[in-house]
């Protein structure tokens, strides 16, 4: 009988500075030999993150193996390692009930009765409540630190630029000026103020001059210079508190219940200041005159996103595989200035490379002029386009037979399982050696022909899938091919390539373009300007 192992604590402090984790293994796998159990190492979960929810991606995992009736037990070193909250507590329990998986706690027994299950709740209130106060009293410590001018924590005292020396004594949970970082500091307020330098050509020099990053290990980015210039910590002027824990920004579907990931900023009135806890290192009025020029070039920046770009998340290379993005410039000639949009490919910037792209620029005019002209071909014949949709078609109907062999092929591997166990046990009573041998290679074929038969059928459920959506997608701009393609506005023409999925790959004067249906036969090659 096999036995899955769960063991859990809420920090990385706790499992870097004890052996919380290994002690309640260690625990686990006794409780294990001692019932019988067999706990292999692929159904161990070692896991840091909260009790307080569910949303643990080491404990589904847990709850997968369960519902796929992997387990026959789960063993936990106590119920608040496997949950916090009771009533998640009682919602695990009856998920093991309903799957005949048996619930074993090392150091507490586990009683399925209504009363049982009402003491349960208690205890597991209990431990909630109680890790609540210990929450409460850790803020309410750190807010006390905080008005004595000490940094509450050291995680985000440290800033580059300056030395944090930890501590509770007089001179200690402050900021001391780390010059060797400090020049760099006011090296890039110097260069973005007074010499006009871009933040992508601080980056250029920073990297150049081999100056070590703000992490120490990696290249200077565009991001990092940003958070310098913003960070008004270098006149001296801290607050912590100022950030809570939010709704992350996206979700994977509506309803679906996350951790609070995202920060968010505090009412400016529950900002801590921490007078004297950061010396200054960049002049004020500097300070204050890269905040402007940091407000005119955003205000320059969206000005040009007022270009748009056709083939924008469309168009890649096929020498270096990144993207190619839009960007316009300004042209002289015949005594005027003309402004041109062109694509060039990501691997050409220096920052985001050391080793540039040698793919070319393209204007984007002509790209897109060729890209469009090949597409109004394609949408101007619409018995291609609904023969492609018929095919799709097709392919999704015959997805719930591929499913329902898919089950068949699960059920017969974990057939498999028991017959091999089964065949341990023969082994174990002394069955002839060779007949034991024989009968293994016959499991161990025939569990190797399912797996690739697996792969196989959940290749061809992907491939159904994408296709449900594609024909959403083409019965949309099967309605647009309806209308005057020439009246197409740029949002139409977006919504086009959204549902043929359309790539652009860019290989010199060569254009490659693939989508979900066939788009475009053959290589387009493109003229130079």
């Amino acid at each position: 009988m096999k036995a899955a192992i769960y063991c859990r604590v809420s920090t990385e402090d706790q499992e870097r500075e004890g052996t919380s984790l290994q002690s309640q293994l260690e625990a686990c796998l006794r409780k294990a030999h001692e019932l019988g159990y067999e706990a292999p190492e692929e159904l161990t979960i070692l896991e840091t993150y909260s009790g307080l929810t569910l949303d643990r991606p080491k404990l589904g995992q847990l709850r997968q193996w369960v519902r796929d009736n992997e387990v026959e037990a789960v063993i936990a070193y106590t119920l608040d390692r496997l949950s916090r909250d009771p009533v998640h507590f009682i919602i695990l329990q009856e998920e093991l009930e309903r799957a005949g998986v048996e619930l074993i706690l090392v150091t507490e027994t586990v009683d399925s009765s209504d009363l049982g299950k009402l003491i349960t709740y208690i205890k597991g209130y209990a431990a909630k409540l109680e890790v609540e106060k210990i929450r409460e009293r850790t803020v309410r410590g750190l807010k006390e630190r905080a008005k004595s001018g000490k940094f509450p924590s050291g995680r985000r005292a440290r800033l580059y630029g300056y030395t944090y020396l930890p501590g509770k004594n007089v001179g200690e949970g402050v900021r001391y000026i780390n010059e060797a970082e400090a020049r760099w500091v006011r090296q890039i307020f110097e260069w973005y103020v007074n010499e006009g330098l871009g933040k992508a050509s601080i980056v250029y020099k920073l990297r150049s001059l081999g100056v070590p990053t703000p992490s120490g290990k990696g290249l200077w980015h565009a991001s990092e210079v940003w958070k310098i210039l913003k960070n008004r910590a270098y006149i001296g002027e801290t607050y912590v508190f100022t950030e809570a824990r939010g709704e992350p920004k996206t979700r994977l579907a509506k309803g679906f219940r996350t951790r609070k990931t995202s920060r968010v900023t505090r009412p400016r009135e529950e900002w801590v200041e921490l007078p004297n806890a950061t010396p200054l290192i960049v002049d004020k009025e500097l300070f204050e005159a890269a905040q402007a020029q940091l407000k005119r070039n955003k205000e320059r920046a969206k000005r040009n996103t007022k270009h748009q770009y056709l083939l924008s998340g469309h168009i890649r290379c096929s020498r270096c595989n990144r993207t190619y993005s839009g960007y316009a410039r300004s042209l002289k000639w015949s005594g005027e200035y003309h402004l041109k949009r062109y694509y060039r490919c990501l691997g050409r910037l220096q920052m985001v490379s050391p080793i540039r792209c040698g793919n070319r620029n393209l204007p984007a005019d002509k790209v897109e002029s060729l890209i469009w002209k090949e597409i109004e071909g394609l949408l101007s014949q619409p018995q291609l386009v609904l023969s492609e949709l018929e095919r799709k078609r097709t392919e999704v109907g015959g997805k719930n037979l591929v499913e329902h062999e898919l089950e068949e092929v699960n059920r017969r591997l974990k057939a498999l399982d028991r017959e091999q166990e089964q065949l341990l046990q023969w082994a174990l009573k002394g069955f002839p050696e060779e007949t034991v041998i024989r009968e293994n290679e016959k499991f161990n074929r025939q569990r190797a022909e399912l797996k690739e038969r697996r792969a196989e059928l959940e290749t061809r459920i992907d491939r159904a899938k994408q296709a449900e959506v594609d024909i959403a997608g083409i019965e949309r701009f099967c309605e647009l091919v309806r209308q005057n393609l020439r009246d197409f506005t740029f949002e139409d023409k977006r919504l086009v390539l959204e549902a043929l999925r359309l790539e652009v790959w860019v290989d010199g004067d060569t254009l490659r373009v693939v989508g979900s249906i066939p788009v475009i036969e053959g290589d387009i090659v493109s003229t130079r300007r």
